[in-house]
This record gives C-alpha cells, sequence and structure tokens, in this order.
C-alpha cells in the first residue's frame, strides 16, 4: 500500500486525497487549519471546500505537517502557487529524502516566472525528475463523487510517472501517463485565464459561437507558448491540453469561469476576489503567463487582454474591440 501525504486541505487536493483511498493508497491529508483536518476525521466532510462530497473514511487528516509527511512515499502539492514556497520553506526539510513529489498546481509564480514543478524543485533545491505534474479536466466537486473522469501524470522519470498512476488509479479515475511533463504544466496554467476569457463572453451574453471561438484561438495561443518552451505539440489535443480547457471554460464549477462571468456582468475585480473562499489560479498567473510570451516572442491576444481588464483598467468592451480588429491571419501561425 502506497503511503501518499497531500498537502493542502483545498477541494482539489481534499478530492485527490479522497481518490487516492479509492485506489488504495494509505493517504494522510496536512490542512492548514485544524477545524478542516477534525471535520475529515470525524465527519468524513470538508465542508469549506467540497460541501456536498461524502470523503471515505480512510482519509485522515492532521493539521501536523510533519505528521502528515511522515514515512510518504508521494508527497502531494496541493497549495496554491502564490503561497508553495512560503509552505515549502515550513516543512520541506520533512519531506523524505526519495519521495516523488506531485504538483497539482497549475498556476505561474508571478515573481520568478517559475511553473509548479519548477517551483518546487528549485525552493527544495531537487532534481526536476523527481517532481510529477499532474493536470487534467478534473473539477473537484465530481472527482470526489465519483464521476468517472481521467487525468494525465507527467515527469521526466517514467518510473515516478508510473508510480502516481499506480497510487490513484481506479475503476472511476483513469490515470494516464506522459513524458511531456512541460506541455502538461503549461496547458494547466494557461487554460486558467482562457476561462476567464469564456466567463467574460458569457457574462456578457454571447453565445455558443463566441465560447467556441475562445475555446479554440485560446488553445493556440496554449500551444504557441508550450511549443517555444519545449513541450510536445501532440500533448495541447490531449486531456491536459484540450481536454481541461473545454471543461474549465464552460463549466459554472471552474473558479476562473465564473472570475470572469462575474467581470461580464459589470462586477469589480476587488469585489469578486473578497467573496471567494478559494483561488482562482488565473487571476494572478496571467501577468506572468503574458511576461513569459514576450519573453519567447509569443503572440497571445485573448490571454494579454484577459491581463489587460484585469489589471490595466481597459473595459471588456474595448478589449473586445480590439481583439476583433486584430489583422487577418492565416488560422495556424507562430509555430
Amino acid at each position: 500500500m502506497t503511503r501518499v501525504a497531500v498537502m493542502g486541505g483545498g477541494s482539489w487536493g481534499t478530492a485527490f486525497g479522497a481518490l487516492a483511498v479509492v485506489a488504495g493508497s494509505h493517504v494522510r491529508l496536512w490542512a492548514r487549519r485544524r477545524e478542516v483536518a477534525d471535520a475529515i476525521n470525524q465527519q468524513h466532510t470538508n465542508r469549506e471546500y467540497l460541501p456536498d462530497a461524502q470523503l471515505p473514511a480512510g482519509l485522515t487528516a492532521t493539521d501536523d505537517p510533519e505528521e502528515a509527511l511522515d514515512g510518504a512515499e508521494i508527497v502531494v502539492m496541493a497549495v496554491p502557487s502564490t503561497h508553495i514556497v512560503e509552505q515549502l520553506q515550513a516543512w520541506g526539510d520533512a519531506i523524505p529524502p526519495d519521495a516523488t513529489l506531485v504538483s497539482l498546481i497549475k498556476g505561474v509564480d508571478v515573481g520568478t516566472r517559475r511553473f509548479g514543478s519548477e517551483t518546487i524543485a528549485a525552493t527544495l533545491e531537487v532534481d526536476p525528475a523527481r517532481v510529477v505534474v499532474v493536470s487534467g479536466p478534473n473539477l473537484a466537486g465530481e472527482c470526489a463523487a465519483g464521476h468517472p473522469a481521467a487525468t494525465v501524470a507527467a515527469g521526466d522519470d517514467a518510473d515516478r510517472a508510473d508510480q502516481v498512476q499506480a497510487a490513484v488509479m481506479s475503476q472511476t479515475f483513469r490515470v494516464y501517463t506522459s513524458p511531456d511533463r512541460v506541455g502538461v504544466e503549461v496547458s494547466g496554467a494557461v487554460k486558467n485565464v482562457l476561462a476567464i476569457a469564456s466567463g467574460m463572453a458569457y457574462g456578457r451574453g454571447f453565445g455558443d459561437n463566441t465560447l467556441a471561438a475562445v475555446i479554440t484561438r485560446g488553445l493556440a495561443e496554449m500551444m504557441r507558448l508550450g511549443v517555444a518552451r519545449g513541450a510536445n505539440p501532440l500533448t495541447f489535443s490531449g486531456l491536459a491540453g484540450v481536454g481541461d480547457l473545454v471543461a474549465t471554460c464552460t463549466s459554472t464549477q471552474s473558479r476562473n469561469h465564473t472570475v470572469g462571468r462575474r467581470l461580464g456582468s459589470g462586477e469589480t475585480l476587488q469585489d469578486i476576489i473578497a467573496d471567494m473562499n478559494m483561488v482562482a489560479e488565473g487571476v494572478k498567473s496571467s501577468r506572468a503567463i503574458i511576461d513569459l510570451a514576450h519573453d519567447e516572442g509569443v503572440e497571445m491576444p485573448i490571454s494579454e487582454g484577459v491581463v489587460q481588464v484585469l489589471y490595466h483598467g481597459v473595459p471588456l468592451s474595448s478589449m473586445i474591440e480590439a481583439l476583433l480588429s486584430r489583422s487577418a491571419k492565416p488560422e495556424i501561425y507562430g509555430m
């Protein structure tokens, strides 16, 4: 039985821990707040982040990170990109020396422009091959409810990716492996920015044609950035690419889509963030992603438009007008 530590008691961390229990792993989850850990242990619920889910009794939790990490063979990082460095500095020394490190992070650090696996490896000063990225169309509530779903475990070390696959794959949750850590990670971060754009379109009252255009042209942006950073183009046609993009851009369960929809309806970003109890990764990552695109000489007009609305006071109507007035281009360009 594989021993798994899940570091983070938010919605996806909790759901991932539950999936690993169902797959037969021994799972200990670390929650920053004692009341969250107590509710998981005593009521088998996480009312704050997964209010409708009944969690398996085998999922245990603690507010002591060293207790969670003790003896772990796989350590799952389920902390937002904005807090991962701070957390790793606090308890990273307690991670067992050969444990496989798993990143569930779908964001980019604004200061360093590093993706989750890069931040983990740099902060812990370990070989990046120890890190496996897990990403796909995995809305936490549906996964926790046992709805059939699939994901990708991507890493430079095939044995570690296989280890993660075995630890979490079950009859209702299929896990595919990939050597393309870069492509899977770029997909997971960029799709959040595009989900904000799709939500904006929805909030403005636009229809399915607009949504399809945002998704497909957004996919082209995602692919251009990924290929520029060395990713396999085929990755973007898979679960971590178009699969996660469709789920996040169309679901009302998506936090990033929700942010965009409310912006499109006329609310301010400040009011929306103040009203949410979970992080929408695309809000902060969007600036770092555009910085990376500029570094690579890659055009990402939809993502750049999101940044203009979020951070530079550009009205949504002006952003839409700018996108629609761009010069004509062939459908496939920039790769």
